[in-house]
Protein backbone atom coordinates (compact mmCIF):
# COMPACT_ATOMS: atom_id res chain seq x y z
CA UNK A 1 0.00 0.00 0.00
CA UNK A 2 1.31 3.39 -0.88
CA UNK A 3 2.12 5.86 1.81
CA UNK A 4 -0.42 8.41 0.54
CA UNK A 5 -3.19 5.82 0.52
CA UNK A 6 -2.33 4.65 4.02
CA UNK A 7 -2.31 8.23 5.33
CA UNK A 8 -5.68 8.90 3.69
CA UNK A 9 -7.21 5.80 5.28
CA UNK A 10 -5.80 6.77 8.68
CA UNK A 11 -7.22 10.28 8.31
CA UNK A 12 -10.65 8.91 7.34
CA UNK A 13 -10.59 6.54 10.32
CA UNK A 14 -9.66 9.39 12.69
CA UNK A 15 -12.49 11.56 11.36
CA UNK A 16 -14.94 8.66 11.76
CA UNK A 17 -13.82 8.04 15.36
CA UNK A 18 -14.06 11.77 16.15
CA UNK A 19 -17.60 11.97 14.77
CA UNK A 20 -18.65 8.89 16.73
CA UNK A 21 -17.18 10.41 19.89
CA UNK A 22 -19.04 13.67 19.30
CA UNK A 23 -22.27 11.75 18.87
CA UNK A 24 -21.81 9.70 22.05
CA UNK A 25 -20.21 12.30 24.28
CA UNK A 26 -23.22 14.59 24.82
CA UNK A 27 -25.32 11.82 26.29
CA UNK A 28 -22.67 11.25 28.94
CA UNK A 29 -22.47 14.90 29.93
CA UNK A 30 -24.44 15.07 33.15
CA UNK A 31 -24.20 18.75 33.85
CA UNK A 32 -26.47 21.58 32.88
CA UNK A 33 -29.93 22.91 33.49
CA UNK A 34 -32.72 20.31 33.73
CA UNK A 35 -35.71 20.60 31.43
CA UNK A 36 -38.84 18.45 31.74
CA UNK A 37 -41.68 17.73 29.38
CA UNK A 38 -44.94 18.00 31.31
CA UNK A 39 -48.36 16.65 30.34
CA UNK A 40 -51.26 18.23 32.19
CA UNK A 41 -54.83 17.01 31.60
CA UNK A 42 -57.14 19.75 30.33
CA UNK A 43 -60.78 20.09 29.29
CA UNK A 44 -61.13 21.51 25.78
CA UNK A 45 -62.83 20.91 22.45
CA UNK A 46 -60.02 22.49 20.49
CA UNK A 47 -57.82 20.58 18.06
CA UNK A 48 -55.25 18.25 19.58
CA UNK A 49 -52.56 16.05 18.05
CA UNK A 50 -53.40 12.33 18.23
CA UNK A 51 -50.58 10.53 20.08
CA UNK A 52 -52.21 7.14 20.61
CA UNK A 53 -49.75 5.44 18.27
CA UNK A 54 -46.49 7.20 19.20
CA UNK A 55 -43.62 5.04 20.42
CA UNK A 56 -41.13 5.66 23.17
CA UNK A 57 -38.35 5.38 20.59
CA UNK A 58 -39.61 8.40 18.66
CA UNK A 59 -41.08 10.37 21.59
CA UNK A 60 -39.33 9.23 24.78
CA UNK A 61 -40.04 12.41 26.74
CA UNK A 62 -43.72 12.55 25.74
CA UNK A 63 -44.42 8.89 26.51
CA UNK A 64 -42.52 9.24 29.79
CA UNK A 65 -44.59 12.26 30.81
CA UNK A 66 -47.89 10.61 29.88
CA UNK A 67 -47.00 7.41 31.75
CA UNK A 68 -45.66 9.05 34.92
CA UNK A 69 -47.73 9.71 38.01
CA UNK A 70 -46.77 13.39 38.22
CA UNK A 71 -47.00 14.12 34.47
CA UNK A 72 -43.28 14.85 34.12
CA UNK A 73 -40.75 13.16 31.91
CA UNK A 74 -37.21 12.27 32.86
CA UNK A 75 -35.00 15.36 32.89
CA UNK A 76 -33.10 16.54 29.86
CA UNK A 77 -29.85 18.15 30.98
CA UNK A 78 -28.84 20.92 28.61
CA UNK A 79 -25.22 21.97 28.38
CA UNK A 80 -23.93 25.51 28.79
CA UNK A 81 -22.92 26.00 25.17
CA UNK A 82 -25.83 24.47 23.25
CA UNK A 83 -23.62 21.92 21.51
CA UNK A 84 -25.42 18.96 23.06
CA UNK A 85 -28.66 19.85 21.27
CA UNK A 86 -26.99 19.29 17.89
CA UNK A 87 -26.27 15.65 18.69
CA UNK A 88 -29.07 14.49 21.01
CA UNK A 89 -32.84 14.25 21.04
CA UNK A 90 -34.51 16.88 23.22
CA UNK A 91 -38.02 17.53 24.55
CA UNK A 92 -37.99 20.70 22.45
CA UNK A 93 -37.70 18.50 19.34
CA UNK A 94 -40.80 16.56 20.35
CA UNK A 95 -42.96 19.64 20.94
CA UNK A 96 -41.71 21.12 17.67
CA UNK A 97 -42.50 17.91 15.74
CA UNK A 98 -46.04 17.74 17.14
CA UNK A 99 -46.57 21.43 16.39
CA UNK A 100 -45.48 20.91 12.79
CA UNK A 101 -47.71 17.85 12.37
CA UNK A 102 -50.83 19.61 13.70
CA UNK A 103 -50.30 23.39 13.68
CA UNK A 104 -53.84 23.99 15.02
CA UNK A 105 -52.90 22.15 18.23
CA UNK A 106 -50.12 24.59 19.09
CA UNK A 107 -50.46 26.89 22.07
CA UNK A 108 -48.31 29.82 23.17
CA UNK A 109 -46.03 27.62 25.26
CA UNK A 110 -46.67 24.05 24.08
CA UNK A 111 -49.07 21.79 22.23
CA UNK A 112 -52.37 20.00 22.94
CA UNK A 113 -52.31 16.22 22.50
CA UNK A 114 -55.01 13.55 22.72
CA UNK A 115 -54.36 10.07 24.10
CA UNK A 116 -56.92 7.44 25.10
CA UNK A 117 -59.75 9.96 24.89
CA UNK A 118 -58.08 12.50 27.20
CA UNK A 119 -56.58 15.82 26.15
CA UNK A 120 -53.30 17.05 27.64
CA UNK A 121 -51.39 20.28 27.43
CA UNK A 122 -47.74 19.39 26.83
CA UNK A 123 -44.95 21.88 27.38
CA UNK A 124 -41.27 22.04 28.27
CA UNK A 125 -40.54 23.53 31.68
CA UNK A 126 -37.47 24.35 33.66
CA UNK A 127 -38.13 24.30 37.42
Amino acid sequence: MRRVTRNLLVAIALVAVALLALGALPSYLGSGDPYYLTAEPIETNETAADVNNVTDRRYPFLTGALASDDGRSDPYLADSYGVKEWFTHTPFDEVDALTRQVPEAATDDGVRVRRDGRVYHVEVIQP
